[in-house]
Parts: structure tokens; sequence; C-alpha cells
């Protein structure tokens, strides 16, 4: 294994817990409640043991919809991209540079997130079901990791605001998959595309006033 590289079963999970695995909601207001000092991205990902790719894309979407300061988008969405690309690929372990795994955050700040954050996936969480899916498994995967590495791609751009609705429509493509839920997935769809046509005006209108002023 390259030294610089963590799969993401090398490390095993924090707490281990019997019956059905546990969702994000659950693990996010559980980190929070017990964490001190800092809570680092190899210890969230501890929490989420042996997780899909699916519930690992839904995780670092969440991260990009938090408020944290400018510019931190250029980092935080790289391991959605990665992740997205391991999907396309079909991949069968998800990896992470250890630069990612080190990032931290304090408890207290991590614990405020989680406030704003909790309630809004539990409500998501509460509407998927097994529904209407037109995909089988491996076309499901590449797809949907393809959608979602434009998406990811798109969370990176330096422009204001302009990443929140790429990063929820990430997160409405990871529960859709990891539910099997076809009507979830054509709400993500739409999302994903408005997000991308909103781009693509702010970046055509900036370019056309640029181009206005400096002629």
């Amino acid at each position: 294994m390259r030294p610089d590289i963590a799969e993401i079963d090398a490390v095993p999970a924090i707490v281990m817990h019997s019956g059905p695995p546990r969702r994000l909601s659950r693990i996010f207001a559980d980190l929070a409640r017990e964490a001190e000092g800092v809570v680092t991205v190899e210890q969230i990902r501890q929490a989420l043991g042996d997780r899909s790719f699916a519930t690992l894309l839904v995780f670092f979407a969440c991260l990009n919809l938090l408020p944290f300061p400018p510019g931190s988008t250029l980092l935080l969405g790289i391991p959605l991209m990665l992740i997205s690309l391991q999907m396309v690929r079909r991949d069968s372990k998800v990896w992470l540079p250890r630069f990612i795994l080190r990032k931290s955050v304090g408890a207290k700040q991590f614990r405020l997130l989680t406030d704003r954050l909790v309630p809004r996936l539990e409500w998501i969480e509460q509407m998927i079901r097994p529904r209407y899916w037109p995909f089988a498994r491996a076309h499901a995967d590449r797809l949907i990791g393809l959608a979602a590495l434009i998406l990811a791609t798109a969370v990176t751009l330096p422009i204001p605001l302009g990443n929140w609705l790429p990063a929820f429509s990430c997160v409405l493509l990871g529960l859709a998959h990891s539910e099997r839920d076809g009507l979830l997935l054509t709400v993500a769809a739409c999302c994903g595309l408005i997000s991308l046509i909103i781009i693509a005006i702010v970046l055509g209108t900036a370019g056309a006033v640029a181009g206005f002023l400096f002629s």
C-alpha cells in the first residue's frame, strides 16, 4: 500500500453496533455528543465503519453544506471527487489521502455544525424508501458516480454560494442510491441540472461583464 493513501477498511470503526446500520444523522449526533478536543476526518471515517460508496458520498457532500470559511470547498470537494471517480471505476475499496484524513475541526464548532445539519438530514431520511429504481447495480454505480463527479467538480469552483446546490444534489444522489429510491433520484437529477444551469449563467454573466469592462 502506498504510504500516503488510506483504504476505508484499514482502520476499524471506533464504535461497533449490532443490528441495522445507523443512519448518517445518528452518526453525526453521536460524534457530536462524544467529541473532545478536535474531530478529525479520520475519526469520522472510523465512525462510519465499512460503509458503501453512496453513504460516503452523502457524508462528504454534507460537509460541503456546512458554513465553513470561503475557499474551504477547494479542499472539501476533493474527497467528494475522489469517491465519485471510484464509483465510476467501480473500485472495491475507498481510499483517501492522508492529508485529508488529518484535517480537523474543534469539538465545540463541530457540535454547532451538527446542530444545523442533523435535523435537515433526519427530515430527508424520513422520506426515502426503495421505490421505482430504474437501474441494475453496476449501471447505477457508474451513472450516479459520473453525475456526482460532475457536481463535485462544480462544488470546487470559486463561486460565492455556488457550491451549496451541487453539494445538496450529491447528498440526494447518495441517499437515493443507498435506498434505491427512484423518486428521490429524479429529484436529485433535477436539482443537479438546475445547479449546473445556475453556475453556467453566473460564469457566462461574469465573462460578459469582464469582456465589457476590459474591451
